[in-house]
């Protein structure tokens, strides 16, 4: 994965990692489900199928959550069926794993921004993971049809961004606007705010909620631009900018 970025353990120490990052963190808890393999000269799970249910259970059993990076078909379909609570990209989703998805309530959080990098993870591969290169061009080009399927079949899309690694923060507006060529503009808008919180278990606008707000001057329902130009951003009552 990026190096000195995740925590780097072998599969018999999972159980004890996750555990250890589930009570002390914020509820959450992230896997990286797949990378390309050297050997196999592809993506391929980075887990055992037991490990991450034993792992995925071990997290809900300390009150966690758990979500997963996954490009590829196997990672995904393996930890939806473990028993995870969100996906990541989820660009190697299959028609039964997103009915999975679905019955279960299991988030998906696509990271629009980041799926467009395909081309360029797969350019930077292709000389020596030809496979692994064509794997990510048929993934990208197949990406609003997946994503698609998923909400038609009644799957939660969330927004994110993927930022914090290679990625800079501050790139919410451009995800938004991604999200609504895949669902229209009122879904895109509660992918980044309303319907994210009240998944994640946050207040929204009621009486005694913290003053979180972002101020536009235009109404971002008609104009979505706007959102990459805030007039005001205040958090827990703290004017932050404006």
């Amino acid at each position: 994965y990026l190096r000195n970025f995740a925590v780097e353990i072998d599969p018999d120490e999972m159980v004890a990692e996750v555990e250890r990052q589930a009570l002390a963190g914020d509820g959450w808890v992230k896997l990286v489900g797949d990378w390309i393999d050297r050997d196999a000269k592809d993506l391929r799970p980075l887990w055992p199928a037991d490990k991450a249910r034993e792992a995925i259970e071990r997290a809900h059993q300390v009150g966690a959550k758990v979500t997963a990076h996954c490009f590829a078909e196997q990672s995904v379909a393996e930890l939806v069926e473990a028993g995870i609570d969100c996906i990541e990209h989820g660009t190697g989703l299959s028609d039964p794993v997103i009915a999975q998805m679905a019955e279960r309530g299991v988030g998906l959080v696509p990271t629009m921004t980041n799926l467009e990098n395909f081309p360029v993870f797969a350019a930077a591969g292709e000389a020596k993971f030809p496979d692994y290169a064509a794997h990510m061009l048929a993934l990208h080009a197949s990406r609003f049809e997946v994503l698609g399927a998923a909400m038609d079949a009644g799957v939660q899309v969330y927004a994110g961004t993927d930022a914090g690694g290679t990625l800079v923060h501050g790139r919410i507006a451009e995800e938004a606007e991604l999200l609504a060529k895949l669902g229209g503009v009122e879904f895109a808008l509660g992918a980044i705010s309303w319907r994210a919180r009240e998944w994640l278990g946050a207040p929204g606008l009621e009486e005694g909620a913290p003053a979180d707000l972002v101020v536009y001057r235009d109404d971002p329902r008609t104009r979505l631009a706007v959102l990459h130009t805030p007039a005001l951003v205040m958090l827990r009552g703290e004017l932050y900018s404006g």
